[in-house]
């Protein structure tokens, strides 16, 4: 396993000269594996972080490829973004020439979405060449994207999606490669997918863990650079996600690796217990949302997004959460204690780092490469999740239902200063114990 620095991009976004397009199966083409990506055998079916791993004893694991449309996005100076080339022809792509082309992104050369469109996921990269062209404005802006039911694959054609997009800026019009792609990948499910409200699984069934899969579904180096980026943040955002409130982030593009940062908040809330939240709402990924989805976002209880519009900070109704860069707000009175940071959670945070630490020194001195810091980061927050809910429920069906600081502390948490989250987590996922931790402000 090749050693990845907290620093380390997630992506290399290199400008380099024009493109010489693979064939399908060379690498690089649509066939072949992503550099730095474990494990192609690892199936995917879920729609949620690492999705459904599917295990077949003795037997190569092969995954159905599902790619529903594949599109191109073109930024017209007179009429703005507009689909310019799709296929099928016929399907209803509203609203993806704004998912695909963020706001602001006229101010990069390059950068990759992850969206959502109805119940399907897409990833569409994007590019910015100067033409000298007066009718183009002295720049040309396309995005290459596909849509799939399932985000957890859609990493693999990333580097397939950069190298169309700059064909396409080089060669307008140009789709034969796109159509041949279609032809290969192309999938079919039922009629009024893309808006119906059936059942979808957004979190994975974690107790036969996901980790294979997961090295498809991001780089290495994104868990790495989430624990770097927000520190002792982290364990706000973990209250956050576990009490499933709706948590909206805002950046300026590039929104890649924003994007990123909604799928680790989402594996935060991760719990392998049988019978824990099955009436609490899924913890979404919705990764990029802009003004089009505000009508959509009214409805949701629960979510995580990202967003570069600067516009969605003044609509509070839309969002319980607020995160601009590393700063972490609430404009809900009763989830301000939750942003203050406390002695069990700097514990828990030094406990990671820790862990983070011996795990690189095994891969070094070792070269143990069994494991990764994507599992660690995955395990260290499920056991604890596991490790509060097996506390609660075992409280539960006590005869007297109490829950005691002592009980708080066995659970990894401050008494006083996790009290009110505490509260919070019986209600959100209706426990019925009676906590006796005396609140801070009446001692």
């Amino acid at each position: 396993m090749v050693e990845q620095a907290d620093d380390a991009p997630l992506l290399f976004w290199a400008e380099g000269p024009a493109v010489s397009l693979p064939e399908p199966g060379e690498p690089g083409g649509w066939g072949g594996s992503c550099s730095g990506v474990k494990g192609e055998a690892a199936a995917g079916g879920g729609g949620g972080p690492g999705g459904r791993l599917q295990e077949r004893e003795g037997a190569e694991q092969v995954e159905e490829d599902q790619i529903l449309a594949v599109f191109v996005v073109t930024f017209d100076p007179r009429t703005g973004n507009m689909v310019e080339w799709c296929l099928p022809q016929d399907i209803d792509l509203e609203g993806v020439e704004f998912k695909s082309m963020a706001s602001g992104s006229h101010k990069v050369q390059s950068d990759f979405i992850y969206f959502r469109k109805g119940l399907c996921f897409g990833l569409a990269c994007f590019a910015n060449m100067p033409v000298e062209s007066e009718l183009e404005r002295g720049a040309r802006m396309k995005s290459v994207g596909i849509l799939s039911p399932s985000y957890t694959l859609l990493y693999r054609y990333m580097h397939f999606l950069e190298n169309q997009v700059r064909h396409q800026l080089e060669m307008p019009g140009h789709y034969s490669h796109l159509e041949a792609f279609y032809d290969d990948k192309k999938g079919v499910l039922p009629a009024g997918t893309l808006v119906s409200q059936q059942t979808v699984h957004w979190l994975p069934s974690i107790h036969r863990y996901m980790y294979p899969e997961m090295k498809i579904t991001h780089p290495a180096g994104c868990m790495s650079q989430f624990i770097k980026f927000f520190g002792e943040q982290i364990l706000t955002l973990w209250k956050f996600a576990l009490l499933r409130k709706r948590i909206l982030i805002f950046s300026p593009p590039p929104v890649g690796v924003v994007c990123y940062r909604v799928y680790c908040c989402c594996c935060l809330a991760n719990v392998s217990l049988p019978g824990i939240g099955g009436t609490v709402p899924e913890s979404k990924p919705f990764f990029y949302v802009n003004v089009a989805d505000i009508e959509m976002l009214e409805t949701e209880v629960s979510y995580v997004a990202c967003t570069t519009e600067k516009i969605f900070e003044e609509k509070r109704d839309l969002y319980d959460v607020y995160v601009d860069n590393q700063n972490v707000k609430t404009h809900h009175e009763h989830l301000q204690p939750l942003l203050k940071i406390n002695s069990a959670d700097k514990e828990k945070y030094r406990r990671l780092n820790d862990q983070r630490q011996m795990l690189m020194y095994s891969q070094e001195v070792d070269g143990d490469c069994s494991s990764c810091e994507e599992d660690l980061f995955i395990l260290f927050f499920m056991e604890q999740n596991n490790r509060i809910f097996q506390t609660l429920m075992e409280v539960s069906a006590s005869q007297d239902k109490t829950l005691t600081a002592d009980h708080a502390r066995g659970m990894g948490l401050d008494p006083q200063g996790d009290r009110s989250f505490l509260m919070d987590l019986l209600e959100v996922y209706g426990i019925d114990v009676m906590l006796v931790i005396d609140n801070p402000c009446c001692t």
